[in-house]
């Protein structure tokens, strides 16, 4: 017989809550942000962490963090601009978000997880002008004002396939323990796809690692997601160490890079598989992913975009859905004590428009993390990367001839390959405080050669319990 966890007495949940309600507020977690809040005596409110862990050990989960990005660029060479172009003139732009994970243990092995959200802000030129945008923390629907939403509520159920076990992952949406070594899990609800799909040890957390979109995830697939980076669906992970299986079905957005997704899941959908294969060069741990995809959405093809005799609304096709195929090859390996390597090529078929991600048809990224363990600063992070994005055939005809996309877009186009490189230094100024400084150089933005380059500076500050 399975035993229920036991429920905390109430004195216990007031106390916790009240320790919790100063830090609530600026709690958050979007992507699958880790939390790192420092545990015991080593944590900035040793009490509240006590209290998280005898949470825990009742079947209560709580995490949360809340990040602040600051992004400008001074004035770059822009001799005409459009509707989807990054504005020349010297520009900042901010963006917060936070939210609180409570999770529920519901029985062996289930669990139910519910993320509120608030965020507030914009990316520069509204998330226009460069397909690998420079702040994942961006969406292109901001907002003046603090939104609240719901971006996760999911339920769990791990299902353990051998006796033996493995160190659990460090992620914010799991509780503390070990792991079956081999096990299935099963998820359903409202979710990131990037929650299961395309981890990356060192290139897949916009909070603490890189900020690029085409460093957190890879840039030529279309990723299943609302206007916020959310979808609802459901998906099944089968792993023993070695060999992990993991495929995922998910609702699309209803039009282009929309708020609302769309309700016809027999006409409108996308299915995700990947294959991992978890290797070791020596005694250093590496992995090797194949992600291959399907999405079918209102997308147009290129050539009703540019048919002048019955012109198709970008933003939704009125005739017909349409598929693209997508897949992409992730790399991780470490190659030192505290060094790491990472590198994704990914690849759509580049017949239609993109419709939720961002509009890349080609893209190849990789780089290097170290940890400052080297100079006594075992918690700080430094990360170099860099993408290289190219348009399909379609889409540069179609921006050349001035179409507008939802990223892209500067009313004409002298076609090249856009180049984005990203380095950081992310410190650890206290138990789960952390800040970064970020720079970015572009060339080409949105596969214009007439436009750039163009630096970007950030400060990111992070706090996580």
């Amino acid at each position: 017989m399975t035993r229920r966890p036991a429920c905390p007495s109430p004195g216990r949940l007031l106390r916790s809550a009240l320790l919790l309600l100063g830090l609530a507020a600026p709690a958050a977690a979007q992507q699958g942000g880790s939390p790192g809040s420092g545990e015991g005596e080593m944590a900035i409110f040793p009490g509240i962490a006590r209290e998280l862990r005898a949470l825990q050990e009742d079947g209560w989960l709580i995490h949360g963090q809340a990040t602040f990005v600051l992004q400008g660029h001074p004035r770059f060479r822009s001799p005409y601009q459009g509707p989807g172009s990054l504005k020349p003139e010297a520009s900042a732009a901010n963006t917060f978000s936070s939210d609180l994970i409570i999770g529920r243990r519901l029985w062996h092995g289930a669990e139910a997880v519910v993320d509120v959200s608030v965020t507030r802000g914009f990316g520069l030129s509204n998330s226009t002008g460069i397909a690998a945008f420079p702040n994942n923390e961006a969406f292109r629907l901001g907002s003046s004002e603090p939104t609240i939403f719901v971006p996760r509520a999911f339920f769990r159920q791990t299902i353990g396939l051998s006796a033996d076990t493995v160190e659990g992952e460090d992620d914010p949406l799991r509780f503390d323990g070990a792991l079956p070594r081999e096990r299935l899990t099963l998820t359903i609800g409202k979710m990131s796809v990037w929650d299961i799909f395309d981890r990356n040890s060192y290139s897949h957390d916009a909070r603490t690692q890189f900020l690029n979109w085409a460093l957190v995830g890879s840039g030529a697939v279309d990723y299943a997601a609302d206007a916020r980076g959310w979808t609802i669906g459901a998906a099944a992970e089968w792993e023993d160490g070695t060999w992990g299986l993991r495929a995922g079905a998910f609702q699309v957005s209803r039009r282009v890079n929309g708020l609302f997704l769309d309700p016809s899941i027999t006409r409108a959908w996308q299915v995700l598989g990947e294959v991992d294969r978890f290797t070791r060069i020596g005694d250093r741990p590496g992995a090797v992913r194949v992600i291959a995809g399907l999405s079918r959405t209102r997308q147009s093809s290129w050539g009703e975009l540019l048919d002048p005799v019955s012109p198709v609304d970008f933003e939704l096709n009125p005739r017909a859905y349409r598929t693209k195929a997508m897949l992409a090859l992730n790399l991780e390996q470490e190659i030192a004590d505290d060094l790491g390597a990472f590198a994704r090529l990914s690849w759509n078929d580049g017949r239609t428009q993109n419709w939720m991600f961002t509009e890349m048809d080609r893209a190849v990224s990789g780089g290097l993390s170290l940890k400052g363990g080297r100079w006594g600063r075992k918690e700080d992070t430094v990360g170099l990367g860099t993408n290289i994005g190219w348009a399909s055939a379609g889409r540069r005809q179609y921006l050349s001839s001035g179409g507008i996309g939802f990223i892209t877009g500067d009313g004409a186009l002298r076609g090249g390959p856009e180049y984005a490189i990203e380095a950081f230094y992310d410190a650890a100024v206290a138990p789960g405080v952390n800040l970064a400084l970020d720079v970015q150089q572009v060339f080409n933005p949105a596969y214009n050669r007439d436009r750039g380059p163009v630096t970007l500076f950030a400060l990111r500050a992070r706090v996580a319990f």
